[in-house]
């Protein structure tokens, strides 16, 4: 297996946006044709492909992961790689990092529709606060996750033919 390249210098190239990894997940409905409650989500790779359940705290089985779920583990991942690389540029080992995410589902009291909340907690023995915060706030700005929690990612909704 080959590692994973460690740097930002090589992808970086003018002012547009440039695609350096696009996927795509469907998710069908299931046996209650609700994807969030019975739905399955599949990755065109093949790569993913599970059923998605409701949490017990809203009414489901809780048999299988749920979309917060899957979220949050996504945020960590992407803030522990963007942490893990800037650590190695400054001579700090990062293995010892974890970085957990939690994710809430609520309603949104401005329009009584849905809303998220996200916290990180990043665990790092050994790291002192003054050596650790400026890199976490490194991190912050170079996690595009972070990014969309803060400004929302341009989408586009599109009705298929």
């Amino acid at each position: 297996m080959n590692d994973p390249i460690l740097s930002t210098d090589h992808d970086y190239d003018g002012s547009a946006f440039k695609p350096l990894y696009v996927t795509s997940v469907e998710v069908s409905g299931g046996s209650s044709a609700h994807g969030r409650a019975t739905g399955r989500a599949r990755s065109a790779d093949g790569a993913l492909d599970l059923e998605l359940r409701m949490p017990e705290e809203l009414g489901g089985d809780a048999t299988g992961p749920n979309p917060e779920q899957l979220f949050a583990a996504g945020y960590a991942a992407c803030f522990h790689g963007a942490l893990s690389l800037l650590a190695r540029q400054h001579h700090l080992d990062p293995a010892a990092i974890t970085v957990e995410a939690t994710v809430a589902f609520g309603r949104d009291p401005a329009d009584g529709g849905y809303q998220l909340r996200a916290d990180l907690v990043v665990n790092w023995p050994g790291a002192t606060p003054d050596r650790a915060n400026p890199l976490l706030t490194q991190a912050a700005a170079l996690c595009p996750y972070t990014k969309m929690t803060r400004q929302g990612i341009p989408t586009t909704l599109t009705l298929a033919p």
